[in-house]
């Protein structure tokens, strides 16, 4: 356990990552803990899920999403897809307990009241709210009076539903929030990750960011970090082709593999906020920086002249920055050519 900010966050590293199963186990216990050991394999810190009651979040007629269309039965009710993808209390004990036996974190997205209760039965740490129960204030605050920390996703949303919707977490006296940029399509292009809003968000309710990916490349990941996020989420899967609405858009293990070793990368090249050298530049700045230096004989007792220095390494004598400190000053003996100059024949001013 480690103090993250204002957020305490079970995390190893700088950037905490999280693997999506969401719904990509089609209702399969035993690929659940399959994705959970792929996803710890590929150095991810966390596993996320999604936790509801299919007749409680949708109704009969609702039709699929256009992209959730593109890769399923267009013949199946949105209703009788996402029945098959319910997990109830035991799955999730079961899951729980995997998680604990790899050492991976547990993480799940409650889609109503009963869910939330469900997940405080099990006892979870923190929440993750998806970007389509963003504006929905009285959830939002059955989830903040948890007191648990809360990782929101912000697809779809203006900045001011943003606003309002930590407004609603905050107004129960619960400030772990954590806001993920999100772009609500799957998968989504690059062109859409809009990532820029990464420091509008910290900026204006100054709370941790990350980014919630679903393209189809690194790129966007390893940008939000520069940006400064510092949780990344990204769906995992086993197979691309498998039955559901969410494994086309997924990385699979190799390529989550690939993005844990891309992140962890990145976050090498952070460092800190305070801008001073480093270690191995501090060793170089002699043999990097010049000194000042005498460009013909200087005559004892002769004051010191712009037109008699100029700059050349090493970086062993008085900085080039302090000139205006050596014009003016009588030699105290006699300086050669091409001798870098020092306090020591530095005398009184004119």
């Amino acid at each position: 356990m480690k103090l993250w900010g204002w957020i305490k966050v079970n995390y190893k590293n700088n950037i905490y990552v999280i693997a999506e199963v969401g719904v990509n186990h089609n209702g399969d216990i035993s690929l659940a803990k399959k994705l959970i050991d792929g996803a710890k394999n590929a150095g991810a810190d966390c596993v996320k899920f999604q936790t509801f009651r299919a007749e409680e979040i949708v109704t009969e007629s609702a039709p699929k999403a256009k992209y959730q269309l593109e890769v399923t039965d267009k013949n199946e009710s949105q209703l009788k897809m996402l029945k098959g993808l319910e997990l109830d209390f035991d799955d999730h004990l079961d899951l729980i307990k995997h998680c604990k036996n790899v050492d991976i974190d547990f993480l799940s997205t409650p889609y109503g009241i009963s869910d939330i209760l469900l997940l405080e039965n099990l006892g979870i740490g923190s929440y993750k709210v998806a970007s389509g129960q963003l504006i929905e204030p009285a959830f939002l605050q059955v989830i903040g009076k948890t007191g648990k920390l809360i990782y929101l996703s912000t697809g779809m949303a203006t900045l001011a539903e943003v606003d309002n919707a930590v407004r609603a977490i905050r107004s129960t006296g619960n400030n772990q929030i954590v806001l993920l940029q999100c772009t609500t399509n799957y998968p989504s292009r690059l062109q859409d990750a809009n990532l820029l809003t990464i420091p509008t968000m910290a900026a204006a309710f100054g709370t941790i960011m990350g980014y919630s990916d679903h393209t189809k490349s690194d790129t966007a990941c390893l940008v939000a970090i520069g940006l400064g996020a510092r949780v990344i989420e990204k769906h995992i899967t086993l197979d691309k082709n498998l039955p559901g609405p969410d494994h086309a858009a997924s990385a699979d293990p190799e390529e989550f593999l690939r993005l844990c070793q891309a992140i962890r990368e990145a976050e090498l090249t952070l460092g800190s906020a305070r801008k001073e050298p480093g270690v191995a530049e501090i060793e170089n700045a002699q043999g990097m920086r010049r000194s000042l230096v005498a460009s013909r004989i200087i005559k004892e007792g002769e004051a010191i002249s712009e037109n008699m220095i100029t700059c050349k390494r090493p970086g062993t004598g008085i900085r080039p920055d302090l000139l205006s400190e050596v014009v003016g000053c009588r030699a105290t003996r006699d300086i050669q050519i091409d001798e870098i100059i020092t306090w020591g024949v530095c005398g009184e001013r004119l």
